[in-house]
This record gives structure tokens, C-alpha cells and sequence, in this order.
């Protein structure tokens, strides 16, 4: 009788403590949520930096593709949301993040991030656009990109947002293969612009 009492009071003890962790972290993720970001982006009196929301208007960007991924683990699935992105000022600078977390709008966050980081300027003609032909492959996904001289900008898929958000303007783009993964088509497009 004294062992089965003891054995409730050990799992209630177990089952509580499980409870009260669960609660600080659900609490501490609240906390982190409510801080305001533009306290955040802030640093010193002197230097001054601009919060993140002014700093992310200063480039346009385009979500090409976002989908739910799956790990699996001992104790079953950890679903996570990958995320990528292309950022740009459309005035010749560009560039492709990826960013990866539990919640859309962190991996969102980590894939700007990212893309930031990668971001490189193009070198353009005086009407902003490429100075010749190029062929690119990036995996299985193959890029040809030339100049025209009136037609505007002729691309599909994400070859034309990342032309778009580069500002490029009287450009053909053609995909020569049979892939439709968007993120390989963009880093074959980045690839073709860096050789410039």
C-alpha cells in the first residue's frame, strides 16, 4: 500500500514539474514576442539604428517558395516551414535567402536575413540592363539569359522576379530544362548575373 502511494506521488510530482517547465517556456516565448522591435533595432545614444521595419522597406521582396517540412525524430515528427526569398532595391542589387523554423513568420525572418547577407550588386548597362549573353546551371535547372533591345523584360517563373527586383529591364531569359523547383531556377539565375 505504501509503494503504490508512493508511486502516485512520485508521478504527480513528474507530471507537475513537466507542467510548470511547459509553462516557463511558454512564458519566456511571450515575453521575447512582446518586446517591441523597434527597442530591439536601437543601440546606444549616439549610434542610432533604424528598427528593423524601416530597414526591411528599404527592399522590395517576393516569397517564391514556402513549404512544410517534416523531421523525424525518436519521439515521432517535428514539422518545421522552410522558406525562400528574394530581396532587392530594384536600382541592380539583389539577392536569395533561405530560411528554415517552426513558425512561417521566424523563417521568413531568417530567410531575409539570409538573403541580406547574399545580396550582390549587378553590373548593368547605362539602361539597366545585361552587357551579354549568359548561360547558367545551377543542379538541374539551366538559365540562358541575353539582351533585347525593346521587348521589356521577357522571363517566366522565378527567373523574372529576381530580374524584376534587380531592376534589369530589356532582358530575354529562357529555362532549358525540365525542372520546376523555383529555388534551383532563382540560384541559376543569381549564378548567371554574378558572371557578369
Amino acid at each position: 500500500m505504501d509503494e503504490t502511494q508512493k508511486l502516485n506521488n512520485t508521478e504527480e510530482s513528474t507530471s507537475q514539474k513537466e507542467e510548470s517547465k511547459e509553462k516557463t517556456y511558454t512564458d519566456n516565448l511571450s515575453r521575447v514576442d512582446s518586446k517591441p522591435r523597434d527597442e530591439a533595432g536601437k543601440q546606444g545614444e549616439h549610434g542610432r539604428r533604424h528598427s528593423r521595419s524601416e530597414q526591411d522597406k528599404e527592399f522590395d521582396q517576393k516569397i517564391i517558395s514556402i513549404r512544410r517540412v517534416t523531421r523525424v525524430v525518436s519521439g515521432g515528427r517535428r514539422m518545421s516551414f522552410s522558406v525562400a526569398i528574394i530581396i532587392g532595391d530594384k536600382k541592380g542589387s539583389v539577392g536569395l535567402g533561405t530560411g528554415k523554423a517552426a513558425d512561417t513568420a521566424l523563417a521568413i525572418g531568417k530567410a531575409i536575413r539570409s538573403a541580406k547577407k547574399n545580396m550582390f550588386k549587378i553590373q548593368t548597362t547605362e539602361k539597366m540592363s545585361i552587357i551579354h549573353e549568359i548561360l547558367a546551371k545551377y543542379g538541374s535547372a539551366e538559365v540562358f539569359l541575353m539582351p533585347n533591345k525593346v521587348r521589356g523584360l521577357v522571363a517566366g517563373s522565378s527567373v523574372r522576379d529576381v530580374l524584376k527586383l534587380g531592376g534589369l529591364r530589356d532582358i530575354t531569359a529562357k529555362i532549358h530544362t525540365g525542372s520546376k523547383n523555383k529555388l534551383n531556377i532563382a540560384q541559376a539565375a543569381i549564378k548567371a548575373l554574378k558572371q557578369l
